[in-house]
């Protein structure tokens, strides 16, 4: 049995949310609970390191990797935003059988991309900041706006909340540690789907590139910036889509 802390929001088939760096699952995914009146269970998650789960010293997706894979069940939909996109790669991949869906919000696939100039300045200004010795205030202030998350619009009790996370993604495996298991999700027969936030040309490459080459069907959910799950009702009709098509499964 998993030792994360696990909310579950309604009844029904289950859906694993996996939740990005620098918060929690119950902040990140609140536009998403009224999915739970729909015929799905929401099994929201705080990674390894954050909110009410064992403290880790850094992140690791592929730790998170074998979280998820304890948490499908005999199958479940798997939805990651960030960080927690490379967690549901790697676990979709290793059970392709239980995965119903595959959804991706912007994941830094930071190997991917790399014929667009714009992709290219994305994935340099944030493996620069690897090399920073700044104070975690200043270092998550950069972080912040190389992703597309402008922090001098977000209130100040946020920018307080997350600095104290900062060590947890400054310690953590970096985005582009391991190669991505994309010859098997090409392979797999679940639907995918790949989102990005309409706010980043170089994020929009990277998700174009990974939506091509694991056969992922492909959107946008513009005007909240990286935060793509803010979007809510936007972002709520495309995973019911999939998600109902892939009932028969």
């Amino acid at each position: 049995m998993s030792d994360l802390f696990v909310d579950s929001w309604g009844t029904g088939t289950p859906v694993v949310l996996v939740h990005g760096s620098l918060a929690t699952g119950a902040e990140e995914w609140q536009a998403q609970r009224p999915l739970a009146d729909k015929g799905f269970r929401l099994v929201v998650i705080d990674r390894r390191g954050y909110g009410q789960s064992p403290v880790a010293e850094g992140e690791d997706f592929l730790r998170d990797a074998d979280d998820i894979v304890e948490l499908m069940g005999d199958g479940a939909h798997l939805v990651g935003h960030s960080y927690g996109g490379l967690g549901i790669l790697f676990a979709a991949a290793r059970r392709p059988d239980a995965t119903l869906s595959l959804t991706l919000l912007e994941p830094p696939a930071f190997a991917l991309g790399g014929h667009d100039p714009a992709a290219r300045v994305l994935v340099d200004n944030v493996r620069a900041l690897w090399k920073q010795d700044l104070p975690d205030e200043d270092w998550v202030n950069y972080f912040l706006k190389a992703v597309g998350s402008d922090p001098d619009k977000l209130p100040p009790e946020v920018i307080a909340a997350v600095v104290p996370l900062t060590p947890v993604l400054r310690r953590g495996r970096p985005f582009w540690d391991s190669e991505l298991p994309l010859a098997k999700l090409a392979a797999a027969t679940f639907p995918k789907l790949v989102v990005s936030g309409g706010h980043s040309a170089g994020f929009d490459a990277i998700c174009d590139d990974l939506a091509e080459r694991i056969g992922a069907s492909r959107a946008a959910a513009a005007g909240a910036g990286h935060e793509i799950q803010f979007t809510g009702q936007s972002l709520n009709e495309m995973l019911l889509a999939l998600w109902r098509g892939g009932q028969s499964r």
